[in-house]
């Protein structure tokens, strides 16, 4: 991998982990999941996380709130109202600990995504790896706010492969 990709990715994953962490705390989470990792790399430069959604119909912006139904819907399926949002967004980032810190499924949709990078040696880290990750993912928040949003996770999959295969012919 060239040194200048190396740099890329240095930054695409500050901006990565910080986006999901704003997100999380925006939900009132300590940790990012899955679903806060895409939600930042839909906020990339990059762009291609959301023209993968785009390629399928899928309007990028609506993730955000199917996730936090997905959450609602968990919480009164044990029979809890949700807070409002207002209670939750807590206006600023909260203290971290240094390193980035991520649940179960921030770690593993990540892990993957780097995985894919490393094996692409042409583009390095790309929002559309992160989108490759989560779409393969069958449990979680991010699974279900998917299928809140009727996507079709095999869809965004090619999809996203897709825009990864068009940025490596550019």
């Amino acid at each position: 991998m060239k040194l200048k990709t190396r740099l890329t990715d240095v930054r695409t994953i500050n901006a990565l982990m910080t986006g999901a962490e704003t997100h999380a705390h925006r939900a009132g989470e300590e940790q990012p999941g899955a679903e806060h990792l895409l939600l930042s790399a839909l906020d990339l430069p990059d762009g291609s996380a959301r023209r993968a959604f785009e390629r399928i119909g899928a309007d990028p912006d609506a993730f955000r709130a199917a996730v936090a139904a997905s959450h609602d819907d968990a919480l009164r399926s044990v029979g809890v109202e949700p807070l409002p949002d207002d209670v939750l967004d807590t206006g600023h980032p909260l203290a971290t600990r240094g390193a980035f810190h991520m649940n179960a499924s921030g770690r593993a949709a990540f892990q993957t995504a780097s995985r894919l990078a490393r094996a692409d040696t042409h583009s390095g880290l790309t929002s559309a790896q992160i989108v490759v990750a989560v779409a393969q993912m069958e449990h979680g928040t991010a699974a279900r706010a998917l299928r809140h949003m009727g996507v079709d996770p095999a869809a965004l999959l090619e999809a996203a492969s897709a825009e990864i295969a068009a940025q490596d012919n550019r």
